[in-house]
């Protein structure tokens, strides 16, 4: 019986703890259009399936460790018109029961069709995870010549990286080709052994980068979720793969600008967490969850130039790729399990080639379909494609309940500074982005709540506007509940200005 690998130990762990839901359900949708043989792909998703033992495993303790066993048969399960009628119906029951209605489902879209719905329920419909099956594979027929696959696999045997995978495997085998055969690995012998090599490192490397997450401003927003719950979604496209800014791939100038736009939003330390992969080589062509979450920080200065400070930060995520193998929790092991490491966080993968070939058919697929909840307040579900780059941001909407102003932010800071690296942050954000809420807007807010005046100019001295060790006190202790942000009244003294406050902070 395989071991399990530490990325699987954790997902079983926080699901023990109920933590995960449906954040861990990972659906991908293939539209088929044309004359499509049922039983032809039917028997392909059957033939995948037996192809990757992992699809069927579920995880259980076996002489007091975590061992992968095979579960329940994988379902092909295909659903027609009158079928889907049906299937809908009972979902729009089962809502009412609980107390729904259409109006009240915000996942609900007016006028949706019966096999939009019974899509969703597939997608939230919950896992046995003693049992399984942990994969399910449903064919809907919603015209005489369209039909959808809806695949759905738990993430503790599934990742992204899976999804090509499984979809090249799919459409090979429904065009009657045959695979060459997948030698049998022990993944979570294989990764502990690894680890096993770079955990002394590891501790080391992470010892004086260890943060407590704390809170992260969005929108004057105080965002602390690390759980797994209920989310929306706002998907949209940079029709062009990022501009190239020499020395730096895409990830890292769409993590720099996350960064600077946190900046903005009047954080003067950033940590998001990212998606790594930990595929070795030879699991090239195997289905499994080979991702680990690390958490990745910085302290951008408004006055570095983007291309100086995503440069930086290129520099740190060089070092830590160096650990990517070494889950946050080996390396520090008092961190508490979480459905997410902080708040904020990416996932970032690159398809260089076009969706694979369905003989005879027109295919298109979902990359980035979505699971109807959120790890954490905030997530970047993103692939970079030949056709642009497709990020999906998942969100929670009591935390960040205005995604579509978070959304169009970090479109303009992506496109200011991809067109000019060399400007600041300070101008990426204030030129570009008047209306964003920056660090400086947020303490000058708090200036004037305790001194009642407004406004109040960025170098308009506090003692001059009637501060005194009161009044700043308060003001000291509002800056670190609002933001996160510790300074001192000698910092006041030396630094009597909302620019200089400000200014001193960024040099902490």
């Amino acid at each position: 019986m395989p071991q399990v690998t530490f990325t699987q130990q954790g997902m079983w762990v926080t699901e023990q703890a109920g933590g995960g839901g449906a954040a861990y359900h990972m659906p991908l949708l293939v539209h088929l259009d044309g004359d499509l043989d049922v039983a032809a792909l039917s028997a392909a998703c059957a033939a995948v399936a037996d192809r990757h033992p992992m699809l069927g495993s579920v995880v259980t303790e076996v002489g007091g460790e975590l061992r992968l066993v095979p579960g329940a048969e994988v379902p092909v399960r295909l659903l027609r018109s009158a079928d889907l009628a049906a299937e809908a119906d009972a979902s729009l029951a089962r809502e009412k029961g609980a107390g729904l209605t259409a109006e009240e489902d915000a996942d609900s879209a007016p006028g949706e069709d019966a096999w939009e719905r019974v899509v969703r329920e597939e997608i939230l419909r919950p896992f046995d995870l003693d049992a399984g099956p942990l994969t399910r594979f449903t064919l809907l027929r919603v015209a005489p010549r369209r039909h959808l696959l809806v695949v759905v696999a738990h993430h503790i045997v599934f990742d992204g990286g899976s999804k090509d995978v499984l979809v090249r495997d799919l459409a090979a085998l429904h065009n009657g080709e045959t695979p060459p055969p997948l030698p049998r690995i022990d993944h979570g012998r294989a990764e502990r052994d690894r680890v096993a090599g770079l955990l002394p490192a590891a501790r080391e490397f992470w010892k004086p980068r260890r943060r407590d997450p704390g809170e992260t401003i969005v929108l004057g927003r105080a965002l602390r979720s690390r759980r797994a719950g209920e989310g929306r979604v706002l998907r949209f496209t940079l029709d062009a793969p990022l501009t190239p800014i020499p020395g730096l791939t895409g990830f890292e100038v769409l993590l720099a600008a996350l960064h600077t736009l946190l900046l903005g939003y009047g954080n003067a330390a950033v940590t998001t967490a990212v998606d790594l992969s930990t595929r070795p080589a030879e699991a090239a062509d195997h289905v499994g969850p080979f991702v680990n979450e690390l958490p990745v920080a910085s302290t951008p200065s408004p006055e570095a130039t983007f291309r100086a400070f995503a440069t930086e930060l290129r520099g740190e995520l060089r070092e830590i790729y160096r650990f990517r193998q070494v889950p946050f929790s080996r390396a520090m092991p008092r961190v508490r399990p979480h459905a997410a490491l902080v708040p904020v966080s990416v996932s970032y993968r690159t398809r260089r080639e076009a969706d694979p070939i369905f003989t005879g058919l027109d295919a298109t697929v979902e990359w980035t379909a979505f699971n109807h909840a959120v790890r954490g307040a905030l997530h970047l579900q993103c692939v970079a494609g030949p056709g642009g780059l497709e990020i999906s941001m998942r969100y929670d909407p009591e935390t960040v309940p205005d995604a579509a102003r978070v959304a169009g932010d970090l479109r303009r800071v992506l496109e200011r500074a991809t067109r000019h690296p060399d400007l600041s942050l300070h101008d990426i954000l204030e030129n570009e982005m008047g209306s964003v809420t920056t660090l400086t807007d947020q303490v000058r807010e708090i200036w004037e709540e305790v001194l009642g005046i407004s406004p109040i100019d960025d170098h308009d001295d506090i003692f001059d506007l009637g501060g005194h060790s009161l009044t700043i006190t308060q003001i000291i202790a509002r800056m670190r509940k609002r933001l996160d942000i510790e300074v001192s009244l000698d910092d006041f003294f030396d630094n009597p200005t909302i620019a200089g406050i400000v200014d001193s902070l960024s040099h902490d």
